[in-house]
């Protein structure tokens, strides 16, 4: 049996700059962590002419005989597009499980994408850098299943930890965030995520902000061209060690954002941010592209129990976590020692 696993992720800032129409004329820079939230996969032989998948968070099940052609339209899209990328079509079991709900905003599909690209390649005996299985699962999303998306949360998910991720039109350069060890731990005890309880179809709201960078529509170029200035802003202060700066530029980038097309936002989402600066939170936003998920605050570590109580009183609920340095993984650490985090080639700044 194959174990793999690859961590969900927190965006920083700079969220919505990795969509193609935007960074392949402009550039574009996203600063993200990992999590220690993942989904997992489980791959085996399974002896028989068929490839079969089961997904626990969609309670479905897809068989595939091996004879036949694999498409991947339907349920199970993504892992049906990933076995036909890397041509398994049969002596294939796949259990698919993830710590959160999907369409919540943490990058869990792909995530998932990540963790099945990693996984099947090494089932047919291909070991892949963490840059060839970013790429092929960007391909895998944004080629074949014409995702409109970008391309921060394969790299995210990859890589692992906390990083400044730079799009261009030749290419994405991924650059380890030089934050000193306190810096992080006192990052990490800051920021607090709640679940609001609901999930979202993003498509919407990416596939607007497409068309109206493609357009190039004044005022959505120049609220991404914030966007991003404010995500050069976070990675210098977190090479500074200027932690509560992350706070107000949390503030700043979700005002930014809400304006870049509907639905990113509703009354609600505004009801809970407001109550949540009320009890102390400096910054936050909802992760993801909007509408809905979990709802990231930066706190003070003082003012966090105020902010939880209130927060749990209204039904949403925290989920606390640690930063994950690793990215996607093979089996147990332990196990493989020799699977550690390879360079990332970085672009000037």
């Amino acid at each position: 049996m194959l174990i793999v696993r690859a961590p969900l992720r927190i965006s920083i800032a700079g969220g919505g700059t990795d969509l193609p129409a935007y960074y392949e004329r402009h550039g574009g820079l996203v600063i993200s962590t990992t999590i220690d939230k993942y989904v997992y996969v489980h791959i085996t032989p399974n002896g028989h002419d068929c490839a079969q998948i089961t997904s626990a968070d969609y309670q479905t099940f897809y068989r595939h005989h091996g004879g036949m052609p694999m498409k991947w339209d339907g349920e199970l899209s993504l892992p049906r597009a990933v076995l036909h990328e890397l041509e398994v079509g049969e002596d294939i079991s796949i259990f698919i499980a993830s710590e959160v709900p999907p369409g919540t905003g943490l990058g869990s599909s792909s995530a998932l994408a990540v963790a099945l690209v990693r996984g099947v390649a090494a089932f047919k005996g291909r070991h892949l850098s963490r840059r060839e299985v970013a790429e092929l699962a960007c391909h895998v999303e944004l080629n074949k299943l014409k995702a409109p998306i970008g391309k921060q949360d394969q790299y995210a998910a990859a890589f692992g930890g906390l990083n400044a991720i730079q799009f261009s039109s030749t290419g994405v350069f991924v650059e380890r965030v030089d934050a000193t060890t306190e810096t992080l731990r006192q990052l990490e005890r800051r920021l607090v995520l709640f679940f609001t309880g609901t999930a979202r179809d993003s498509a919407s709201i990416l596939k607007e902000q497409q068309r109206r960078s493609a357009s190039n529509q004044t005022e959505t170029i120049a609220g991404l061209d914030r966007i991003k200035e404010i995500a050069r802003e976070c990675w210098q202060c977190l090479e500074s060690g200027d932690t509560d700066g992350i706070g107000a530029l949390l503030d700043e980038g979700w005002r930014a954002k809400r304006q870049l097309v509907s639905g990113i936002t509703n009354s609600r989402i505004d009801e809970l941010y407001g109550v949540a600066r009320e009890c102390g939170a400096v910054g936050g936003k909802i992760t993801g592209a909007g509408g809905g998920g979990f709802l990231l605050l930066y706190c003070p570590e003082a003012r966090q129990d105020i902010l939880t109580n209130a927060m749990e009183e209204i039904g949403l609920r925290r989920t606390d976590f640690h930063f994950d340095r690793q990215g996607v993984m093979l089996g147990d650490a332990r196990w493989y020692p020799s699977d550690t985090l390879e360079p990332a080639t970085a672009a000037a700044r």
